[in-house]
């Protein structure tokens, strides 16, 4: 009776692992993910530019319906951009997004996709002879960019985007960003 059993379970296994394989499968860009981020960063403002370093992480969720998948996503990042202009120095740091992003999947491996949000970025002037704040706020503002996302395996990716972020006072952003990640 044993024998018996131990078909009986095997087969149920197997019959119980085909539907779980073919959702591993469509696993790639579905579902929840975080990501780290490091990139290139240009803030704009009253006629001035300064490039920096972006480095931050980010958190989202996709839904894949076919080859379209769309998604909601949130970021928290910084800036090492810092521009003297006169005896003042102009720093652009702590950058929050959240929004959407939708986009086709292409050869079974690669996400392109267009997204845009809500973006909030701290903005402080100072003087540099006295170190004192002379102006310093949150900024509001808009954000759209484009990218890719190439899945490396069943829940690792990596990914480059472009993004311009247009904030209130005149205030503007360009970025060049890329991320490694790992969705659950």
């Amino acid at each position: 009776m044993s024998k018996y059993l131990i078909a009986a379970l095997a087969v149920s296994t197997a019959a119980l692992a085909a539907p779980a394989m073919a959702q591993d499968a469509d696993k790639t860009f579905n579902g929840a993910h975080v990501e780290a981020l490091g990139g290139w960063d240009r803030v704009q403002g009253e006629g001035q530019h300064d490039d920096g370093v972006l480095y931050g992480a980010g958190a989202g969720y996709d839904v894949r319906r076919g080859n379209a998948v769309f998604g909601i996503e949130g970021e928290v990042s910084d800036s090492t951009q810092k521009q003297n202009v006169g005896a003042l120095t102009e720093h652009a740091s702590r950058d929050l997004y959240v929004g959407g992003r939708a986009g086709v999947v292409v050869g079974g491996n690669n996400l392109l996709y267009a997204k845009a949000g809500y973006t909030n970025a701290r903005y402080t002037v100072s003087g540099t002879d006295t170190g004192v704040d002379l102006a310093h706020g949150n900024l509001n503002g808009a954000r759209v960019g484009a990218g890719i996302e190439h899945q490396l395996s069943n829940n690792m990716f990596v990914k480059a985007e472009y993004r311009y972020s247009n904030y209130e006072k005149g205030v503007s952003r360009n970025q060049v960003v890329g991320g490694v990640g790992i969705r659950f």
